[in-house]
């Protein structure tokens, strides 16, 4: 027989699997308490008992659907040494999370928090460890060539993340998603052209310190 804890955490786990379809589906303006609780076959007071409100459920969802993503992108990315393979894997990623809906979960919060000033702390907070990831990835293929001196790892993730949200609102102009291909067949024609600033320079060494004469004897 089921205890009364075992139906709370079931009822918590039915909410944010129907909060992350939602979201997907139906957009931030669309997530409201009655329709998620309707997608997980409970009373929408429920959302309120448990998570506290429909933001936090959301983000909840965010959080749960983020590791998991993570955890794949690290796999695509732990054997990734050169632009080439750096831009094949980025378009594997981007791939994935257009097709889970994880970029759409993440563009409906932050779009959500221009108007909602009470979601821009935590929304920002879970961009974070997504601009460490794209940091340190760049890290380990640039780290240390004349491109890293060009444009540091940190600022390109900051434009990686720039282009992942703004690549799924410009999908709704994009639908064969044509225009969004032949941006990263750019980045694989113009990958093997950049080897060249890639390439890593022995570090300097330092001059020999110069050779003092010998003053000889000195007079007493």
């Amino acid at each position: 027989m089921a205890t009364t804890t075992d139906s709370g955490v079931q009822t918590k786990e039915r909410l944010i699997e129907a909060a992350t379809r939602v979201l997907t589906t139906h957009g931030y303006a669309g997530s409201s308490a009655r329709v998620i609780a309707k997608e997980a076959g409970v009373n929408s007071a429920l959302v309120f008992y448990h998570f506290g409100g429909v933001d936090p459920l959301l983000l909840t969802a965010f959080d749960r659907v983020s590791a998991v993503r993570m955890a794949k992108h690290a796999e695509t990315v732990a054997d990734v040494r050169t632009l080439e393979e750096l831009a094949a894997a980025a378009e594997q990623i981007y791939r994935d999370d257009l097709d889970g809906g994880h970029i759409t979960m993440f563009s409906e919060l932050v779009t959500a928090a221009v108007a909602r000033p009470e979601l821009r702390a935590p929304v920002a907070e879970r961009a974070e460890p997504w601009l460490q990831f794209m940091e340190s990835t760049l890290e380990r293929v640039i780290g240390g060539t004349p491109l890293a001196r060009l444009t540091p790892p940190r600022d390109l993730a900051n434009a990686a993340i720039t282009f992942y949200l703004g690549v799924n609102l410009f999908t709704v102009l994009d639908a064969d998603r044509s225009r969004t291909e032949s941006l990263f067949a750019m980045a694989k024609r113009l990958a093997p052209r950049a080897r060249l600033l890639t390439m890593r320079l022995p570090g300097r060494r330092r001059p020999p310190a110069p050779v003092q004469a010998d003053p000889g004897p000195t007079e007493g």
